[in-house]
């Protein structure tokens, strides 16, 4: 991730941002997500998270060669590859979480940070399982802006309160620099990995409109949201391969 905090330093001025911004945009004409329920993709993802989770030394050996956990099925999971030029290159896995779907990996780790506020009817995405083939990468520190853009769709769909990241204490610089995130609990064992994690929060609101300005290749078309959060990942059938769409936010500036 040393490349991913290269490129959040050069996001936050204003010369290297522009540059990051237009190569951002062109690798995303390479890019689809896929929200993925079942079969090879699935497997595919599953395989990739143990393969960078063993790596980083988040996980021990799996005799399955595959990472899974309670989260994956729940009615509000989204499960997501993102593929470049056909090729899997990385992977997220997003939770609506409310009063009514108040279940996902960081209400069970911090929840004394998180059940009184959705008591209080708050609304979040909590994003985690996100791994990365960086042998796979288009270019060095990309795969973290192409892959994390699926938070700031979800958060543009849903109008949340936040967007919860659950990340190592030496990756923080990044999300604070990229999205303004803010530390909400120090390190901690989090449910299914090795590394001590810390729960960082991303506001929405405000925040997330001025993050989509400064880093436009974040936006999104209702079309798009839709595709990704209308429905409920767990109730398809097959895969769904959804296009990019901030392109038409540059086309039309």
């Amino acid at each position: 991730m040393d490349a991913a905090r290269n490129d959040a330093r050069a996001g936050a001025s204003s010369n290297a941002g522009s540059a990051l911004n237009q190569s951002i945009m062109q690798l995303l004409e390479h890019v689809d997500y896929r929200l993925i329920t079942g079969g090879e993709d699935l497997e595919a993802i599953y395989r990739l998270r143990y393969q960078s989770y063993l790596q980083s030394g988040m996980c021990g050996p799996i005799a399955s060669g595959m990472f899974e956990d309670r989260w994956d099925n729940l009615p509000n999971s989204y499960r997501f590859g993102v593929y470049f030029d056909g090729h899997l290159v990385s992977t997220l896995r997003l939770h609506y979480i409310s009063r009514e779907h108040p279940h996902s990996p960081s209400v069970d780790a911090y929840p004394e940070i998180l059940a009184e506020r959705l008591a209080r009817g708050e609304t979040f995405i909590d994003g985690t399982r996100f791994a990365t083939d960086p042998d796979s990468a288009p270019a060095p520190g990309v795969l973290p802006f192409l892959t994390l853009r699926l938070g700031m769709v979800a958060a543009s769909y849903f109008g949340l309160t936040a967007v919860l990241t659950p990340v190592k204490i030496e990756h923080s610089a990044y999300y604070a620099r990229i999205f303004h995130a803010v530390q909400r609990t120090e390190g901690k064992v989090f449910p299914g990995v090795l590394a001590p994690i810390a729960l960082f929060e991303i506001p929405c609101g405000e925040n997330l409109r001025q993050t989509l300005e400064r880093f436009p290749f974040f936006k999104s078309t209702a079309v798009e949201q839709r595709m990704m959060f209308a429905n409920p990942a767990i109730n398809r059938l097959t895969p769904l391969s959804i296009v990019p769409t901030a392109k038409y936010y540059r086309d039309a500036a």
